[in-house]
């Protein structure tokens, strides 16, 4: 079955709290997507937001964003009431998301509504946190202690918090146990707003691809609370953190600053942390894209200090090792591979072991002949994943802005164009008509969107992960262009139209 779909951040959804959010918008976009004759909704990851604003930085690798809770769905419920969200500032640019305001703004107004909930909690409360017991009860409680340290990382509270002696951890729990029960209340909206949004996409046959990062952030509850996980010192520094090396586009590489697994010591309990996280995901999601993907083969660690990328060293990951011991314990998954960057022969090879689709993208297509492996004639394969682009490309007219002469010449030599202007409509059509089973643009090239709709530049901070659309931008002629483009190719045989 050949089919399509949207990358749209919820973060980008309209709204008028300042960033998109989990209720009608939301509902709106599922519906959008179902009469546009795609079937699936792409975002990106919805854990909370840290350093630089990035999904991909995030104190928790379970918990789910406040700042997308939807406030008129826990009106509804009685935990808020008419005025208390819109007597709030939420910002002068509707084209923008202050970070700044929601970091202020959001959660007292989720305190707001724990006071009313916690008047009477509903078994589904106590039921959710049981369920949740392998990461909720730590992730409250760093929260609370983040908030007691004025938002500082942990690594700068005091020793015995930091290095969770069990005399600071009880005493701790003890005196911020309203806290930990509020932070707790948080994700049981998030998560319960999730499921619904979820369950009507899917009655709609609109299924949801998540994204999930390789990486935790070393601000983050799981390095705090499962230091064995990491490759870290006796003072829980990181002894080498993760990134890539150097290349054309970045001359001294990528420095991220993560942690790195210590895979090793996970491989001695068969990988059992990671696993339950590929559970997580594979039940919050319809189909999980994990980023990263060859850093399962090979990861780049770079010396702890180092101020840039360019002195890192290749070490061998679990290899197939973690995949086989998923599938054993889930079957067959509903995985995409991000296998984008220095793809080698040995990650081709786990690629083919664990046969999850790769990712094949347009614009990586036309800068090197006609050998390069993302134009459409070398797809060897209908199991990948054609994108227009991602989230860290710029859209398709930046892209066209942006590129060498001899770039934007191949591929109007490509694609049998006249003027570099109709690049962009091409390029959407191109990756409709390949033989990829399903095809995927980020919903800004479908708008013909400017450069300055770019969500994320690689290795840059500041101005990323802040794009944000209108009602406007949704119209019946922008469903019906979509709708054309999945017919003419042979994308439109979801259940609903046989």
């Amino acid at each position: 079955m050949r089919e399509s779909g949207i990358l749209m951040p919820v973060s980008a959804l309209p709204s008028v709290y300042g960033i998109g959010k989990l209720g009608q918008a939301a509902y709106d976009f599922v519906d959008f997507l179902a009469a546009a004759g795609c079937h699936y909704w792409q975002v990106l990851p919805l854990t909370p937001t840290s350093y630089g604003d990035s999904p991909y930085q995030s104190p928790s690798c379970f918990a789910g964003n406040p700042y997308l809770i939807d406030f008129d769905l826990l009106k509804e419920r009685g935990w808020l009431t008419d005025g208390e969200c819109e007597s709030v500032s939420w910002g002068d640019d509707p084209d923008t998301i202050d970070y700044a305001l929601l970091y202020q703004q959001v959660i007292p107004i989720l305190r707001m509504a724990y006071q009313r909930f916690s008047r009477k909690k509903p078994g589904a409360f106590k039921k959710f946190c049981t369920a949740q017991k392998a990461w909720l009860p730590d992730y409250a409680l760093f929260m609370s202690l983040k908030e007691e340290h004025a938002g500082r990382p942990w690594n700068e509270w005091e020793a015995p918090l930091a290095m969770r002696e069990k005399a600071a951890l009880d005493a701790a729990k003890k005196a911020h146990q309203e806290n930990i029960d509020f932070y707790c209340f948080v994700q049981y909206c998030f998560y319960m707003q999730w499921a619904s949004l979820k369950a009507y996409a899917n009655e709609k046959h609109i299924r949801i691809i998540g994204d999930i990062p390789i990486y935790a952030a070393y601000d983050s509850a799981e390095v705090w609370a499962q230091p064995a996980l990491f490759q870290l010192d006796s003072e829980k520094k990181p002894v080498c953190v993760a990134g890539c090396p150097p290349d054309c586009f970045a001359v001294t590489g990528q420095l991220w600053g993560n942690p790195i697994w210590d895979w090793d010591a996970m491989a001695k309990n068969r990988y059992a942390w990671w696993l339950d996280r590929i559970g997580f995901v594979l039940e919050m999601y319809d189909l999980v894209r994990i980023d990263h993907f060859r850093g399962f083969e090979k990861y780049y660690a770079i010396p702890y200090g180092e101020p840039t990328a360019e002195h890192g060293k290749w070490r061998k990951g679990p290899d197939y090792a973690l995949w086989k011991a998923a599938k054993d314990r889930f079957g067959e998954m509903n995985v995409i591979a991000e296998d984008l960057g220095n793809i080698t022969p040995a990650v081709e090879r786990l690629l083919r072991r664990t046969g999850f689709p790769g990712m094949k993208v347009m614009q990586f297509a036309f800068d090197s002949g006609a050998e390069n492996p993302y134009l459409p004639h070398n797809f060897c394969t209908t199991n990948c994943i054609c994108y227009t682009g991602t989230h860290d490309n710029c859209t398709l007219r930046g892209w066209v802005k942006q590129n060498a002469y001899e770039t934007n010449e191949y591929a109007m030599t490509y694609l049998a164009l006249k003027k570099k202007k109709q690049l962009p409509k091409a390029v959407l059509r191109a990756a409709w008509g390949t033989v990829a089973k399903i095809a995927v643009a980020q919903m800004q090239d479908f708008l013909d969107s400017p450069p300055s709709a770019r969500i994320n530049t690689p290795s840059t901070l500041g101005g990323n992960w802040v794009w944000r659309t209108h009602p406007e931008d949704f119209t019946p002629k922008l469903i019906e262009k979509i709708r054309k483009l999945n017919t003419v190719y042979g994308r439109l045989n979801a259940p609903e139209e046989e």
